[in-house]
């Protein structure tokens, strides 16, 4: 028996052995140059498992195929070439001819479909594995900015933004970016984080960008634009892959400190079956500081501008990044309270000025962590049950946490942020099926305003501090002091007993506020929202003949859960949901296919408002005897939702109070209790009172005529009654041309757009005044007047300070349009050198007449000029890049601040030298290398230089 069994088992192993006998060896060269290609992909044709070149261009391919049959040897930038394959141990040498241009890339975005970039009815940027090795930026996400029309906002380090077509933000709702096939975005702020959480660089296997409305085919928020970013596949990039990156940050504010990054990617096919990939990613550095010192008190609204003076100078001192001195009273209104209470003798006040004081508050340096950090793990399994790509079915994971800034209505210290997705999908090659989940929690991430405010609480409650300034100040001015004087001695007097930072108490202090998410005693904020999608599409081309047809669907669950520190979500959960179906045609017509016809329509429909269609219809026209001369023209609409904040937000902001305005929200949301003042009380009959969601809608002034009332402009504020907020439209039109053109022996590639977006209902924030007592219609009075005249109460309570600042969620009536242009030409100069020159403009109008509180955020520049030049080979294993951006000044509108940001000019450079012999390639690169300082936006940090030395192996 026992000799059997090893008999049998002898013969099985044999079998075994005997398949997959088949070895295919070969180089793969430049045809034109003769030059190896490492990198290139080997496979059969139809089927999954293959190989690539190693560092000498070589390779051996052994499959389980008898001969005959083909293989196809592909890499990007060149033509695929297919070779017969005859007879085992066949030894192939393959010249690949080079793409004529960047244009005969093939993309997928622009039309669900594959096709030329030269074809694609609508503009598309592309970056893939070459520009990411080429990039001189220290990331790849960094280089996307020297993509034509492209606009990145540095929020920190680790946190960039990514823009295209104006409105930019730091909290860009109207950008989606999805990670193979993912939406990235955060499920509570409904804005991707940058690349904090996303793609490791190694795994990258191209980003395609989509400028301008996108709706029709992927929804509501592919508003301004989408990024697709593909990572690469187990069964076609195999192997360990390992980049090392060091280096080094230089600002004037945070001095020298050191970065790393590291990146680990393994992928191996254990068969034609099965494969699998893990990737990791590691970043450690120090953000860059925001030492912005100057006076900028906002007044009525959220908004500020700078203005002049300094603590010495100004006592209502607000600095941009100090935060705990926008605590502000008028001291007169302080003194009448404490004169109403017995504490001051009676008629006291009247020594005291009507001026308004603020406490004094912690840079910005004593309250943020600004260790950079990012920490991504991802993997996927992958199976093909039929051996080739007829179908795949692929589990998706990815985690993530991480450190970084958030610049919003005020500034956040991301800390521990933890993000997590999981997809399930099934793929064919006409249709996929997908359902992922996008989980996140907050981590101890904390505002830093409110860490300041309640750290100056913690020593001293605000109506401690006021009450020992006004009595302090009239004892000095009885004892003869000036008013200068006096003010000093009653700041230092209410001083005493400040937690200074760096003390014991301080620290203690700190970390308390920042482990308490109660904003009345702390400023930590919770989330742990979770997003639930699904989405498929199918291509119906094995079906229907006479023209290309898909069709798609999409369905989207969010579950909010902040534990009420963000949302209204006080009681539990708030879950709401949103669909959307379209369908899409696409026929040729004319001799040789020259003319393309797409036309696309989806309807989409979110629980809190009616549905909404898109349509989109494109022209494109390939001329010229080689079709490389081609025309396109686009017409459509989008439309974006309003985001989770807009619908279901209850924050205190400290400057102002933050309401959505689902109807459902309106009367969840109520301010904490509000301190009335002395004269006040006699209308509420109580000392406090608490402010609700709908009273900012239904009961508000606007801000822009209490301070022109206050000015004396107007004879009565306006009052408002704020529409609750719907879906905002826009009407896009585009024409483009991409051709290559032959100027003597030059190739010269030429890519130009042209766009105008109308918009319709443009989400936006109103910023309101909310009386504590009246009606703002001013229809309720009290004989408080000269000689017991009629007084509108809504009146007494602004000329008392009985009022609150609150932020509602709105539309504009503004008429909005914006429009633009970019050009891109490259061309290859000096026998093989690489030129790009791109310029792109933009502009947006509106009347600010028809909106007076309106502010639009357009905050992009209206001319921007970017240079690309390099060479990959300017002799044998070693290259260069250089990349240059100009752009003019411009003003950035935001809830923290607005000003003015300067033009400025960039230049980023690398070197790379290859050692085939290591597998290996070092590049030695730096960004902004002329130090010049600059910043993205009021109140972020200065960038400075970045300098970087990297050694990757075996990518």
């Amino acid at each position: 028996m026992i000799k059997k069994i090893l008999l049998i088992a002898f013969v099985a192993f044999s079998s075994i052995a005997m398949v997959g006998q088949t070895t295919v060896t070969g180089t793969v060269k430049d045809a034109n140059t003769g030059e190896t290609l490492p990198g290139a992909n080997i496979k059969i044709s139809g089927k999954s498992v293959g190989t690539t070149t190693d560092f000498d261009g070589n390779f051996i391919l052994k499959v389980t195929d008898n001969p005959p049959f083909t293989i196809e040897v592909s890499m990007l930038g060149f033509q695929t070439a297919m070779i017969e394959i005859t007879k085992n141990n066949q030894k192939i040498d393959v010249k690949l001819n080079e793409n004529e241009t960047s244009l005969d890339e093939i993309v997928v975005s622009a039309s669900r479909t594959p096709e030329r970039i030269m074809e694609s009815p609508v503009t598309v940027e592309r970056m893939d594995t070459r520009a990411i090795k080429n990039t001189s930026s220290p990331s790849f996400y960094d280089g996307l900015e020297n993509l034509k029309g492209v606009d990145v906002n540095t929020n920190s380090l680790t946190f960039k933004s990514v823009n295209t077509r104006g409105f930019a933000t730091f909290a860009n709702t109207r950008f989606m970016q999805l990670v193979d096939g993912m939406d990235n975005s955060s499920p509570a702020l409904n804005f991707a984080l940058g690349n904090l959480l996303g793609m490791s660089e190694l795994d990258v296997k191209t980003v395609e960008l989509l400028p301008g409305a996108s709706s029709a085919l992927y929804g509501a928020n592919a508003f301004n634009g989408i990024m697709f970013m593909t990572s690469k596949n187990p069964f076609e990039d195999q192997g360990i892959s390992v980049s090392i990156k060091g280096g080094a940050t230089t600002q004037q504010a945070a001095g020298n400190n050191l970065y790393t990054d590291v990146n680990l990617r393994m992928a191996y096919a254990f068969s034609e079956k099965f494969a699998a990939k893990a990737t990791v990613a590691f970043l450690d550095g120090t953000e860059w500081f925001a030492t912005d010192y100057r006076n900028n008190r906002e007044g009525t609204a959220l908004d500020g501008d700078y203005i002049p003076g300094d603590r010495n100078s100004d006592r209502n001192y607000d600095g941009l990044n100090v935060y705990g001195d926008e605590v502000s009273t008028n001291i007169k209104g302080v003194a009448e309270t404490l004169e109403g209470l017995g504490i001051i003798p009676n008629g006291a006040s009247a020594l005291i000025p009507s001026e308004n004081i603020s406490r004094t508050g912690y840079d910005e340096r004593d309250l943020m962590n600004y260790e950079a950090k990012s920490v991504k793990f991802g993997g996927s399994l992958n199976y093909r049950p039929f051996g080739d790509d007829r179908l795949e079915v692929i589990w998706n994971s990815k985690f993530g946490v991480g450190n970084t800034i958030y610049q919003g209505t005020n500034r956040y210290n991301i800390q521990d942020f933890f993000m997590e997705q999981h997809k399930l999908e099934f793929r064919g090659k006409n249709f996929f099926v997908r359902g992922y989940l996008t989980s996140e929690d907050a981590g101890n991430s904390y505002d830093t305003r409110f860490a300041a405010i309640n750290i100056n609480r913690a020593w001293k409650d605000d109506n401690t501090w006021f009450g020992q300034y006004v009595g302090a100040y009239l004892q000095s001015t009885l004892a003869g002091a000036n008013s200068d004087q006096a003010h000093a001695v009653a700041r230092q007097t209410a001083e005493s007993g400040r937690f200074l930072p760096g003390s014991p108490e301080f620290q203690e202090a700190f970390d308390r506020v920042t482990a308490d998410p109660d904003l009345i005693t702390g400023s930590k904020f919770q989330d742990n929202t979770k997003l639930y999608h699904a989405d498929a599409n199918y291509n119906l081309q094995d079906h229907i003949d006479w023209a290309e047809f898909q069709v798609g669907g999409s369905y989207r669950l969010y579950s909010l859960n902040s534990n009420g520190s963000i949302f209204t979500d006080y009681d539990g959960p708030i879950n709401y949901d949103e669909f959307g179906i379209y369908t899409q045609m696409q026929k040729k017509f004319l001799e040789d296919d020259r003319l393309k016809l797409t036309a696309s329509v989806r309807y989409d429909k979110a629980q809190n408002f009616d549905g909404n269609f898109s349509p989109r219809v494109s022209l494109a026209y390939a001329a010229g005897e080689d079709k490389n001369q081609n025309f396109r023209m686009s017409f459509q609409t989008g439309f974006r939702n309003p985001t989770t904040q807009d619908q279901y937000i209850g924050l205190n902001a400290g400057r102002a109070y933050l309401v959505g305005s689902a109807p459902d929200n309106l009367d969840r949301y109520q301010t904490q209790p509000l301190i009335v003042s002395g004269n006040g009380q006699n209308f509420t009959g109580s000392p406090t009172i608490a402010v609700s969601g709908r009273d900012a809608y239904e009961n508000a002034f606007s801000a822009s005529s209490v301070t022109a009332f206050a000015a004396g402009q107007i004879a009565a504020p306006e009052a408002v009654n704020v529409d609750l907020v719907r879906p905002e439209r826009v009407t896009a039109a585009e024409i483009g041309y991409r051709g290559l053109v032959n100027a003597g022996d030059q190739r010269i590639t030429i890519d130009l757009s042209v766009y105008y977006n109308n918009y319709e209902d443009f989400i936006a924030n109103k910023n309101v005044i909310v009386p504590f007592y009246g009606q703002t219609d001013l229809s309720d009075t009290a004989p408080i007047g000269p000689g017991g005249a009629p007084v509108p109460l809504a009146l007494a309570a602004l000329a008392s300070d009985d009022f609150t600042v609150f932020q509602t969620y709105t539309n504009s009536a503004a008429d909005i349009n914006s429009y633009g242009a970019s050009i891109g030409v490259n061309t290859k100069i000096f026998n093989g050198f690489n030129l790009g020159l791109n310029y792109t403009y933009a502009k947006f109008d509106f009347d600010q007449a028809t909106d007076p509180d309106f502010e639009a955020g357009f905050n992009t520049p209206e001319h921007k000029v970017k240079i690309q030049f390099g060479k990959a080979d300017l002799f044998e294993n070693f290259g260069f890049n250089i990349n240059a951006r100009w752009q003019d000044e411009y003003l950035w509108e935001s809830t923290f601040m607005d000003a003015t940001i300067d033009a400025r000019t960039v230049i980023d450079a690398q070197i790379n030298y290859a050692v085939p012999s290591i597998k290996s390639v070092f590049k030695l690169g730096g960004a902004n290398l002329t130090g010049q300082e600059y910043l993205s936006a009021p109140g972020v940090g200065a960038i400075g230089s970045q300098y970087y030395l990297a050694w990757t192996i075996n990518n």
